[in-house]
């Protein structure tokens, strides 16, 4: 094979990586963030919306729980075994069928289980399929190109699912008379989106498939039972913390600044119309702003990485994270306006931060145990998921008891201190990630 035909298979693989990310984000836009988790937590599946948000909430905790106790052992056997890119399509697959069953939880309480449980079981799925994902960045880059092609992806990503979204909402969210004659009886205008959301991802996923190479099986490895694995990875582990401490200390550290970053998209909207006004429309389409300039942030920041180091990106992009968020806290006064700038100003730093942090633990993770070091690193991010719920309550609580006015601005003080938090933690990791050998 010539070296043309060569580094084009390579350019190949490459795209097609991060163009599942374009794919696989129609799930968190559509189901998980803005129209699946709103539909059925609405009054259509009962007079006690409250209720329903709190056993929605109960289904996510779960879910994690099942992330945090699967993903590392999952992640290892897919290393051993040499099934990283078939395990994602096969986990992608069941993604698409849930989006697809999704369509027939009709607005009813009587379908309120059945939605509640396609939800936490693409949860699961999702979180699972993304450790196999992060784990393929380091065979389709170089050492040189994996945080340019890191961050392209992750802008990839986040600009799919806002175009996705976009389709949703001007064909068959808003309009009194949908595209292709779908009526808005039965809610059939909104479920319509969770097959198309289906049927996008289906498509993009096909590069996946054909031009990106299955990994092979990890030399020597002996198969072991799944409850065996379990024994297996702690043995590692025990090895890991005394031979590479910093590991440890780079898995903490983002796992903490992660949820605050998690915090600032999940709650954002919340604090856009509660504290500045904004109406359900504003929201949505702050949300797709937000999304947008993070997708730009990431492409970016990937480039800087190549520049100036993983560790030096991060911390850079978590700083302007906490001044961002301090400056809507203290310009709050000035109406929406404060928090059209200071809210995507943080959505800018977001980006280089999730791709970075990856990019990161890629350089770091031994060859053939990707999947492995993923999983922890997915683990541990569930295991700090608390944070961010904690911190905001926490401070809204401070505020009402020390009566002050418009309490509910004090809330955005709690995501930047989880993520000055993560920048102190964040300090003492080593900047080099060689600390492991292959």
């Amino acid at each position: 094979m010539s070296n043309a035909i060569a580094s084009n298979r390579s350019k190949l693989a490459t795209w097609s990586w991060a163009l599942w990310g374009w794919a696989e984000h129609a799930y968190p836009t559509i189901m998980q963030t803005f129209i699946f988790a709103t539909y059925i937590t609405s009054s259509a599946f009962g007079k006690n919306t409250d209720l329903l948000s709190t056993q929605f909430g109960l289904s996510v905790a779960i879910a994690g729980v099942v992330v945090a106790v699967f993903a590392p052992v999952l992640g290892r056997r897919s290393d051993v075994s040499g099934t990283r890119k078939r395990t994602l399509l096969i986990n992608s697959g069941i993604l698409i069928l849930l989006m697809f069953a999704s369509y027939f939880v009709l607005p009813d309480p009587h379908y309120f289980g059945f939605g509640l449980l396609l939800y936490a079981i693409g949860s699961v799925i999702q979180e699972i399929t993304y450790v196999n994902y992060y784990a393929m960045l380091k065979q389709v880059s170089t050492p040189k190109t994996m945080a340019k092609i890191s961050g392209l992806a992750w802008g990839l990503g986040y600009v799919g699912g806002i175009v996705m979204l976009l389709i949703a909402l001007v064909g068959f969210y808003l309009p009194t008379h949908p595209w292709f004659g779908v009526s808005t009886e039965g809610s059939q205008n909104i479920r319509i989106m969770f097959v198309l959301s289906g049927l996008w991802m289906l498509i993009f996923s096909i590069p996946m498939a054909i031009f990106v190479p299955e990994t092979p099986a990890a030399p020597g490895a002996v198969k072991v039972s799944f409850l065996e694995s379990y024994r297996v990875l702690f043995a590692q582990l025990g090895q890991l913390r005394k031979e590479a401490p910093n590991l440890l200390r780079f898995l903490i550290a983002s796992a903490v600044f992660r949820d605050g970053l998690v915090g600032v998209f999940t709650f954002g909207a919340v604090l856009g119309s509660v504290s500045f006004g904004f109406n359900k429309t504003q929201v949505i389409f702050y949300g797709i702003a937000a999304s947008i300039v993070a997708g730009i942030g990431a492409t970016i920041g990937g480039l800087i990485d190549d520049r100036i180091g993983t560790k030096k990106t991060i911390l850079g992009s978590l700083t302007g994270l906490v001044i961002a968020g301090l400056a809507v806290f203290v310009f709050s006064g000035a109406g929406q306006i404060t928090y059209w700038i200071g809210g995507l100003s943080l959505s800018l730093f977001i980006g280089p931060a999730q791709a970075s942090a990856r990019t990161y633990l890629a350089r770091l993770a031994p060859k053939n145990r990707e999947g492995e070091f993923f999983g922890l690193y997915q683990t541990t991010g569930e295991a700090a998921s608390f944070l961010a719920p904690a911190m905001w309550t926490l401070f809204i609580t401070i505020a009402s008891i020390a009566g002050v006015a418009k309490p509910t601005i004090f809330r955005v003080l709690g995501i930047v201190a989880i993520i000055a938090a993560g920048i102190w933690l964040m300090s003492r990791v080593h900047p080099s990630a060689s600390e492991i050998n292959d």
